[in-house]
């Protein structure tokens, strides 16, 4: 498709083939309003070297790009409102514009929140929580560390201990370190009842393994073979 990635346009593409969750990242402007963008910068995407914090919304909405511009949290929430999206809080400026948006979009049941970091995970959960609201919740790098000793060296009571609180886990299914398809690993995961979502997974061959292991979710660069594989078993 002609759609570049975190576009509305993208988004809709994906759901058409099949998906079920829209999975993105989530950043913020200048003026603090939360966008869904991956990169730190425009560079790869756009030919600007120019980080989406230095633009205000005006002036990343003047950025052109396949699929209908950057889109804001609110408006891809507002476009799919039927979606359910997996959220990704790239940096500390976008917490609380990430926490306004779901709250004005009335879209705690159809949003997980999750973030490399820890501590903005932790920020991000408390605000909505504080603001009466509980959302669904992914590990971040420091939990999924402990939980993966926990998990391999440790018992289940420890494990679920440790991962009190996560809804899910969204680790790579080939990492330098960590063996993530461990079956002791797996099991523990599966046991405590928490989500295992593998990325990126973008072959068929793999996307049958992961379901065959145990996941539940897949994230993919393909939602078009993903659901040929996965829900018509071929």
């Amino acid at each position: 498709m002609d759609a570049e990635e975190n576009t509305i346009a993208a988004f809709r593409a994906a759901l058409a083939a099949g998906a079920t969750h829209i999975e993105s990242d989530v950043q913020a402007t200048k003026d603090g309003v939360a966008v869904l963008f991956h990169d730190d910068d425009l560079a790869r995407v756009a030919g600007i070297k120019r980080d989406i914090s230095q633009l205000t919304l005006d002036e990343v909405r003047k950025v052109s790009i396949a699929g209908g511009g950057i889109p804001t949290l609110a408006e891809a929430l507002a476009a799919l409102s039927e979606a359910r999206f997996n959220l990704d809080i790239k940096r500390a400026n976008a917490i609380g514009p990430t926490v306004r948006a779901i709250l004005e979009s009335d879209a705690s049941h159809r949003v997980l929140v999750s973030s490399f970091s820890e501590g903005r995970r932790k920020k991000a959960v408390n605000a909505l929580r504080s603001a009466g609201v509980e959302v669904a919740t992914g590990a971040g790098l420091g939990r999924i560390l402990a939980g993966y000793l926990a998990a391999r060296f440790g018992s289940q009571r420890l494990f679920d201990r440790v991962m009190r609180g996560t809804h899910a886990m969204q680790i790579p299914y080939e990492h330098a370190l960590l063996n993530t398809l461990h079956p002791r690993f797996v099991s523990r995961v599966l046991d405590a009842g928490i989500r295992l979502h593998y990325w990126v997974v973008n072959d068929e061959q793999t996307m049958h393994e992961m379901v065959a292991l145990g996941a539940h979710g897949i994230v993919t660069d393909r939602a078009d073979i993903a659901a040929r594989t996965l829900r018509n078993g071929n």
